[in-house]
């Protein structure tokens, strides 16, 4: 089971390599995951069985943008290795928005194939460095003005 982050990246990557064109360039991955805020797992594990029924109701995701895209793939629940490619999105069209930067959770809500609503991505400050790179792919208007400062777009 990959841990650290740049062992998690180049697990994608590979994968992502052998269905990309020739010459895609990787940018940036991330690691997000669905479901309500992680800080109510705290509460949520305090109510017998709650804890764990939320818990494997959440999805895992990688999101990687590339020169070209922006593609978006499951992650193993137990061993966090990419798997199945979802959904592959134009740099100009990702359909990402309320994008809310957090300290230690940041949020967004992405509309994936097959889902009539955004589904909220939660994303780890762990991740941030990369977050700001694939900030890069989303549509104006999407992060706050207050909240921007800190994203490099």
């Amino acid at each position: 089971m990959a841990i650290r982050r740049a062992k998690q990246k180049a697990q994608v990557i590979e994968k992502l390599s052998e269905i990309a064109p020739p010459g895609e360039t990787f940018v940036a991955c991330v690691h997000v995951e669905t479901g309500p805020s992680p800080w109510l797992n705290a509460i949520f594990d305090e109510i017998p069985f709650l804890g764990l029924a939320i818990a494997l109701t959440r999805k895992f995701y990688f999101i990687t943008l590339t020169n070209t895209s922006v593609v978006v793939n499951v992650a193993n629940r137990w061993t966090n290795r990419p798997g199945e490619v979802v959904a592959v999105y134009p740099r100009d069209a990702f359909p990402v928005s309320k994008v809310k930067r957090g300290k230690v959770w940041s949020v967004m809500y992405l509309l994936l194939p097959g889902n009539q609503n955004p589904t909220r991505l939660n994303l780890h400050r762990y991740w941030r460095g990369e977050f700001d790179q694939l900030a890069t792919a989303f549509p104006a208007g999407s992060i706050p003005a207050q909240q921007g400062a800190g994203v490099q777009v």
